[in-house]
């Protein structure tokens, strides 16, 4: 049984023209150990229960007090213009000790200065008002 050892002819080996993929193969192996291992750590969080998202319908009930503002800041009482501030804070006195107390439903024109809604806002707290609610146009559907 011959073997042989080296080149026919006896002169240099011959360039070897392929790639050696091994290492290659070898280096994607550990990558992709290490990415299946840092993963889950990753994606770790807190246990939590989000609140879900609500639309809650507004009831329009007679005892509801609407405050409108359109965009120069003028203030509107039930389509009424309020004089200024103090009057608006006197008639919310008023109603503020009413039992069961009526709900203040902001209108704002989306071009209002947040100054102008703010000054409502501040004056429903001075007058005790307990609950304020703020209304806006429902999103399109579709």
């Amino acid at each position: 049984m011959a073997m042989n050892v080296g080149s026919p002819d006896g002169g240099e080996d011959e360039v070897v023209s392929t790639i050696n993929t091994t290492p290659l193969v070898d280096v994607m192996l550990v990558l992709l150990i290490i990415f299946l291992i840092t993963i889950p750590v990753v994606t770790q969080t807190v246990a939590l229960n989000l609140p879900k998202e609500s639309n809650i319908a507004r009831q329009t009930k007679p005892e509801n007090i609407e405050i409108s503002v359109n965009k120069d800041g003028d203030v509107f009482w039930n389509a009424q213009l309020v004089a200024d501030n103090e009057a608006l804070f006197q008639r919310l006195k008023k109603i503020a000790t009413m039992n069961p107390q009526p709900e203040v439903h902001i209108r704002g024109d989306e071009k209002t200065r947040y100054e102008s809604i703010g000054r409502v806002v501040f004056a429903c707290q001075r007058a005790a008002i307990q609950k304020i609610s703020f209304v806006t146009e429902p999103p399109p559907k579709g």
